[in-house]
């Protein structure tokens, strides 16, 4: 049995060779692949959210692990509907559909994913930033930031109903491309037709990928490698030409003029012919020998940003819609796909705004010529729209007013205080690439408002009486900030601290909070190995056969119903650890839901 390191690595290998895979469906029998998936997702919030069935992360034992590589053996694993709710969609009226599978599904469904994404990754397009490792919002941002310079117009792209639209057909034949394995085809096949249950009525699912399902970002990627692959192969070299842009000659003319004048010793005429030329662009805008085209996709969303005009940049869309229609049964969103003059609009993408920066008075002395140069001038500009600072601003208002937050009042000042500082310095991060990040300051005061008005009313008190009382001084990379402290001390150990503040808001075009090291796969988890020992943490049994489950709970705060009377023993180790999971016997496992004491005298089985 290959370990998960050896396993997928010879994958990257033929990723990166562009070689196709054989025999996929029987590597789903190595236990190994289920241990490394289960290290991995135990920690989701939804691991202990049941399906259709009450099966949840709780009681998962390498028995369970053994069942399902069985049932794949012998071909008779089923995938089971998803149980179908609905969540709050962002800036509407409207609720987006999320499918809860069982748990089986889960762990099978992360092992798939590891081993499609494992094969892909190395195929995918480099201005692909969704849903892969080492990637995200912040290195798609940055990309445009750093190659985008110049574009004149911004093509915003969005796919209608994406998720839910991909065509079966088209990922199954997309996926045997690749994988030349028929029993792994077929049980993709079976996933994507799974169906889901709303209230306990049966839906087919004729299109899309599952809803919810681990595996769906890399099987959306599959096939929207081909979106990446047609604007790489296709309308990028059909819309770059030339090497740079011709010289305007009229802003030549002019520095000419102005030098000339400089010669005669007329300094205040040439510097005024010299600040008319700077009113110019340097290089024809209108040079119909250069052409560029950029692109980057972060999941359905993905931008063009164009240099030429905007007859051709119609045409890019309107290929791009032709092209999704015929090879990929998509639809662009016309109320979305929007068409962005970048000096004089912005376009809206990952939240951010990104427009092309012009300030003709701005000079910089450049360091190779020592000469002074409009360095802002054609270079992309990511700024925080003005819509999101007023939507951040409405959580904390009523009637335009700062109000207190009352589902906050019951929690403790600690609590209370962390909640805030979690909540801006999430903002603050996602916003670092933003050159008017200083515009959260306004957000940052709100808060401040509302965090001393939750705590005041709380305690009946005023809020001068709350900002005396936990006023400190927060020292932040060697800067001094004023802010909130509270302390919470704890008998033999070190005190709870929570702090309002100390947040610098500069911007940091090299911010990233995607670019993780990447996660080592022959590297057990710590659970896996605690699982693997087959020894007990409550009584401390060891077993030689599979009699070990382990146990989840949902978060360390459930323990707190415990305090103020007799508490369990499981509850004092998990405490005591500040772990979600204990390593029990079955015994142990059956007592502990059923309330019964502890039991089992310890002894060797």
């Amino acid at each position: 049995m290959q370990s998960t390191d050896t396993y997928l690595g010879l994958l990257q290998e033929r990723g990166k060779r562009g070689l196709p895979l054989e025999r996929v469906y029987r590597q789903l029998y190595n236990k190994n692949l289920y241990l490394t998936a289960y290290g991995k997702i135990y920690r989701n919030n939804g691991a202990m959210t049941p399906g259709i069935t009450e099966e949840t992360a709780d009681s998962t034992s390498v028995e369970k692990i053994d069942a399902i590589i069985d049932a794949l053996r012998s071909e008779r694993y089923q995938w089971h509907p998803a149980r179908r709710v609905y969540i709050e969609k962002k800036h509407s009226t409207k609720k987006r559909p999320l499918g809860v599978t069982t748990w089986s599904d889960k762990l099978l469904a992360e092992v798939i994913r590891t081993i499609l994404s494992a094969y892909f990754e190395p195929q995918f397009s480099d201005h692909s930033h969704g849903f892969r490792p080492g990637r995200g919002c912040h290195t798609a941002l940055r990309e445009i930031y750093y190659a985008w310079k110049g574009v004149t117009w911004i093509i915003e792209g969005d796919i209608s109903d994406c998720f839910g639209s991909l065509s079966h057909e088209l990922l199954i034949s997309a996926l045997s491309e690749n994988i030349h394995d028929g029993r792994f085809l077929a049980l993709m096949k079976k996933l994507l037709d799974a169906g889901y249950l709303e209230e306990w009525s049966y839906h087919q699912t004729l299109s899309g990928v599952p809803q919810g399902s681990i595996v769906s970002p890399v099987l959306s990627n599959i096939l929207l490698d081909k979106l990446d692959t047609f604007v790489e192969t296709v309308l990028i070299p059909q819309h770059t030409r030339g090497k740079r842009r011709k010289a305007n000659k009229q802003y030549t003319h002019l520095l000419d003029q102005a030098k000339g004048l400089f010669k005669q010793g007329q300094k205040e005429a040439a510097q005024r012919v010299r600040r008319q030329a700077q009113q110019l662009p340097s290089y024809d805008p209108q040079d119909p020998n250069y052409r560029r085209l950029r692109f980057c996709r972060y999941a359905d969303d993905f931008v063009l940003g164009f240099t030429g005009p905007k007859s051709e940049a119609e045409e890019i869309k309107q290929q791009l819609r032709t092209f999704l229609r015929e090879e990929l049964k998509l639809e662009l969103s016309e109320e979305k796909t929007l068409l962005t003059h970048a000096r004089s609009g912005a376009a809206r993408f990952l939240g951010y705004e990104i427009t092309v920066r012009q300030e003709n008075r701005k000079r910089t002395k450049n360091r190779a010529s020592g000469t002074k140069r409009r360095s802002i001038n054609g270079h992309i500009g990511l700024r925080v729209p003005r819509a999101v600072l007023v939507d951040k601003c409405t959580r904390y208002k009523k009637h335009n007013k700062v109000m207190h937050r009352t589902e906050l009042l019951n929690e403790s000042d600690y609590t209370i205080i962390s909640t805030y500082q979690l909540e801006f310095q999430g903002i603050a991060n996602y916003y670092q690439l933003a050159y008017n990040m200083h515009t959260l300051h306004y957000l940052r005061w709100v808060m401040d408002q509302s965090l001393t008005k939750t705590l005041a009313r709380k305690h009946h008190t005023s809020v001068q009486h709350i900002v005396d009382k936990y006023k400190a001084e927060l020292l932040v990379d060697g800067v001094i900030y004023k802010g909130l402290r509270v302390v919470v001390p704890r008998e033999g150990k070190k005190p709870l601290v929570a702090i309002w503040g100390g947040i610098p808001l500069t911007w940091d075009i090299q911010a990233n909070l995607e670019d993780q090291p990447q996660r080592r796969w022959n590297r057990r988890s710590e659970l896996e190995k605690r699982l693997l020992a087959q020894v007990c943490e409550q009584c401390g049994v060891t077993f030689l056969t599979d009699l070990i489950e382990v146990h989840h709970i949902r978060a360390l705060k459930d323990l707190t119903k415990y305090e103020g009377r007799q508490k369990p023993l499981w509850v004092k180790i998990m405490a005591a650890r500040r772990r979600k999971t204990l390593v029990l016997c079955r015994t142990c496992h059956q007592d502990l839901h059923a309330g019964r004491p502890l039991m089992r005298q310890k002894s060797s089985s």
